[in-house]
């Protein structure tokens, strides 16, 4: 509410800053729940990003926990004209083979003109499966017949592509007829007709008509594998990529074979980079979090100018939620798995409670038992994860609890805050009105002196 200027001409008080001054005094009650308020929405906001970070981990411990984590492979070819990728699944060995082929969709050019012979144009494709698409277009125009072509589902694309002029100077042009996709699947047969001409045999064929040309034939990538041995085998594709050619091993080729034996080896190893990352991924995430909550329970001290030390703590200190955590997550991170310390694996704790990452030890770890150090990573990960979960699962969370209860709290004090502005401006209208009428009663009795001196001057004028 404005507050009204009612300084009074009778008093001589300045009522404003008067009636100011008592409200500051009756609002204590609720600038103290105000403070409250701005207190506790400063810690929602630390235990909110808290919460994140422990949610977070626990995602991250719960990847890692998963067997087969570690188990990650890298793939490698002795050509230039081969990659390969390894992906879940794959497992240490090599192949070899020689590319035969690449794939290639059908390229086809019809013979030169300048407009379709027919209006309106009508060609019939027939697919490799034999499934026939009857493709009409709007007119004999070029333009027509290849929107036609494109707009259809024959699976092939057109172009008009412009090769000089007739006689007459006309423009004239062929048409490019390429399979929308790649490999022997992706053949084609074209005719000049219905698909009931098709059929019947009496639609020409386009492509066989002079000076027309199949640019490109439809064809599969291919490999042989044991080439040359009686176990001799090809393995074909529609595209120039092999899908598991190994469990969990995808070839793509990009070039044929130069000469009759050019074979190409893909070697599958372990990646111990990609592991390590596994491992050092989850160590540095339980890091982020403790050391979060080693930052928000420290304490600082200040000096005043009068020499006193002020102790201010951190946003989770005497936090007992907080405190669990990070009891949960360090005994979860450090207790032995099967008689063995984490250490083993690279993963150490340290004097202080924290935790740090040895890539060498996981390594050298990694090496020596590959089974045994998937094992230990998964157990400690998933004790990991339970701990995280437990503490910022979004319905049961202890952290999740917490902020919930502290958002009630600000709720019930923004209530009350909003109940103390209704009591504190009917306070400042009592306050008005006091002052207000005091200084009508103040103008009263100084009129009434006023005129009580005049009668007194009076009489004693009269008295002389």
């Amino acid at each position: 509410m404005a507050n009204l200027g009612i300084d009074g001409l009778a008093s001589g008080l300045d009522t404003t800053s008067l009636i100011n001054s008592l409200m500051s005094i009756e609002a204590t009650p609720q600038t103290l729940l105000k403070n409250k308020v701005t207190a506790a929405n400063s810690f929602v906001t630390s235990m909110q990003t808290l919460n994140a970070q422990v949610a977070a981990l626990a995602t991250t411990a719960t990847t890692a926990a998963k067997p087969g984590s570690i188990d990650l492979f890298t793939a490698t070819s002795s050509s230039t004209a081969v990659t390969a990728k390894a992906a879940a699944g794959a497992a240490s060995g090599s192949i070899e083979f020689t590319v035969g082929a690449t794939a290639q969709a059908k390229t086809a050019v019809t013979a030169a003109m300048t407009a379709w012979p027919t209006s309106p144009a009508t060609l019939t494709f027939t697919s490799s499966a034999g499934k026939q698409t009857e493709v009409t277009a709007a007119s004999s125009s070029l333009d027509d017949v290849v929107k036609a072509v494109n707009d259809s589902a024959a699976g092939v694309k057109a172009v008009k592509v412009p090769v000089g002029k007739d006689a007459s100077g006309a423009a004239v042009y062929r048409l490019q007829l390429t399979s929308a996709t790649s490999g022997a699947t992706g053949d084609f047969a074209v005719h000049r007709g219905t698909a009931a001409e098709t059929t019947a045999g009496t639609a020409p064929d386009l492509l066989a008509e002079p000076g027309a040309a199949v640019v490109k034939t439809a064809r599969d990538a291919s490999l042989t594998l044991y080439a040359g041995t009686a176990a001799e085998q090809v393995v074909t594709s529609a595209s120039n990529t092999f899908t598991d050619l190994l469990p969990g091993v995808s070839v793509d080729v990009t070039a044929a074979a130069v000469g009759a034996a050019a074979p190409v080896t893909i070697m599958i190893g372990r990646d111990a980079t990609a592991a390590g990352k596994v491992a050092s991924g989850l160590v540095s995430s339980l890091t982020a979090v403790l050391g979060a909550i080693t930052a928000g329970q420290a304490t600082t001290s200040t000096t005043g100018a009068t020499g006193n030390t002020t102790v201010k703590g951190g946003a989770y200190t005497g936090e007992s939620s907080v405190r669990a955590v990070q009891q949960a997550l360090q005994s979860a991170a450090s207790q032995p798995i099967g008689g063995k310390s984490p250490s083993t694996i690279g993963v150490v704790i340290q004097k202080d409670g924290s935790f740090s990452y040895d890539a060498d030890k996981f390594s050298a770890a990694l090496a020596a038992d590959p089974v045994g150090t998937q094992s230990m990573l998964s157990t400690l990960a998933d004790r990991i994860a339970k701990a995280a979960s437990s503490a910022s699962d979004k319905a049961s969370g202890t952290l999740t609890t917490v902020i919930t209860g502290q958002q009630s709290v600000v709720k019930d004090l923004g209530g009350r805050i909003a109940d103390w502005d209704l009591r504190l401006a009917t306070r400042r209208a009592t306050l008005q009105t006091v002052y207000s009428n005091l200084e009508v009663t103040l103008s009263n009795l100084n009129s009434q002196s006023t005129w009580l001196s005049s009668q007194v001057a009076s009489l004693t004028a009269q008295t002389k």
